[in-house]
């Protein structure tokens, strides 16, 4: 890197520990040592000294004669002060949605369960999360500075931001257009007025295809508040407490860290043995190379389903809610789902239903249907914005 190349150039230059002395100052200003362009020369000199006494000490170089030895010795022992990990930042970024746009909404169907302990959003209206793409977490606050612009906050590596980024623009659905679906639910008399109370919400999705593996896992064949239970044990059993500006944060157990768990863990966080079963097929699938998202996203929505439909323990019902919520394929509708049709009965109300008729008029993106009755269901709840969480233990 040239970076690396002007260090060295600057090293082997170093004639005596004088010129060493201020090779150094020069080395610790271009790597951006100073916080800003306020700090003084002086106070580069201190630090410069910090690391001129660590580095005569550990390397001995002020008794080493100047010869290759001594050169090599150097370049070796270049000290890497605390206070500046050049790669680590907290950098502010603007975000362009496509309007009209809801944080609120977006993100309450994101969380859609207070208990939510990996999506937060605080008191003040930021949603906070902690996004796995590297080694360390890089941690995320958005708010909605403007109708048509979110404030995007990032902390850690800044090699990871521009990752990080297009992560979020993903999962917030910034760049949707649901005119499709808007247009063809004015026609549905019984629809119209919820989709025009939640003007603005955009379909989110998953951070990650393992993310939506595990929650739909999870969620299959149980009641909502008995899964958010399974689901946050579990989260807090394999994932570090972050704390982000006194909010508790939990990252996404990793494909790694699950399949690396033993099953005692798993089993007592509240999985049966046929969920932690299938959980292992898809995490040797995807950790395999097997499955990923890729493969996903080249096929067509029916094929997509097939192919996760080969996995042992994902039935029809489960493809269709990874592909919506895990790809954000709108052209799906999740069938024979129990917590779907109360829902529908508590918006149509006695109005009768053709299910597949008011499914069939909001193709290509009855998706939304889902999303929609969601909401209304946690506006029933009094849930909708929720900004608590709950931790159960």
């Amino acid at each position: 890197m040239a970076r690396g190349n002007w260090v060295r150039e600057r090293l082997d230059r170093a004639a005596s520990v004088a010129y060493l002395a201020k090779a150094f100052i020069d080395v610790i200003e271009h790597l951006g040592l100073r916080s800003s362009r306020a700090m003084s020369r002086h106070t580069a000199r201190q630090k410069t000294t910090v690391a001129l006494d660590s580095f005569n000490r550990d390397r001995k170089v002020a008794t080493k004669k100047r010869n290759g030895a001594t050169i090599q010795a150097a370049r070796d022992a270049i000290p890497v002060p605390v206070d500046a990990r050049l790669a680590v930042s907290r950098s502010r970024y603007e975000m362009r949605v496509a309007v009209p746009y809801r944080l609120d909404l977006t993100v309450s169907l994101l969380r859609r369960l207070s208990a939510n302990v990996v999506d937060v959003l605080t008191p003040d209206g930021q949603y906070v999360r902690a996004l796995v793409e590297s080694q360390e977490p890089v941690i995320a606050r958005i708010s909605q500075v403007r109708p048509e612009t979110l404030a995007v906050t990032l902390e850690g590596d800044q090699r990871d931001h521009r990752g990080a980024l297009g992560r979020l623009r993903r999962m917030l659905g910034v760049d949707r257009d649901l005119a499709p679906f808007d247009r063809a639910a004015a026609g549905i008399p019984w629809l119209k007025p919820l989709v025009a109370r939640m003007r603005g919400v955009k379909p989110p999705r998953y951070a990650t295809l393992w993310e939506a593996c595990v929650n739909v896992i999870l969620f299959q064949q149980l009641s909502l508040q008995a899964a958010s239970a399974i689901t946050q044990r579990l989260i807090i059993a394999l994932s570090p407490l972050i704390e982000s500006d006194g909010v508790p944060l939990y990252a996404f157990p990793t494909v790694e860290s699950v399949l690396g768990a033993k099953d005692k863990l798993l089993r007592t966080a509240g999985l049966s043995r046929g969920k932690l079963t299938t959980l292992r097929r898809v995490g040797d699938a995807l950790a395999g190379g097997m499955l990923d998202e890729a493969m996903l996203e080249e096929r067509a929505s029916p094929d997509a389903a097939a192919l996760l439909c080969g996995i042992k323990g994902i039935g029809p019902w489960s493809a269709a809610v990874i592909l919506l919520r895990g790809l954000g394929r709108l052209d799906v509708f999740p069938a024979n789902d129990s917590s779907v049709a109360r829902n529908l009965a508590r918006v149509a109300g006695s109005v009768p239903l053709d299910v597949a008729g008011v499914i069939e008029a909001l193709r290509p993106q009855q998706g939304m249907l889902y999303y929609h009755l969601l909401l209304a269901r946690l506006e029933a709840r009094g849930e909708l914005g929720c900004r608590y969480l709950t931790v159960q233990r």
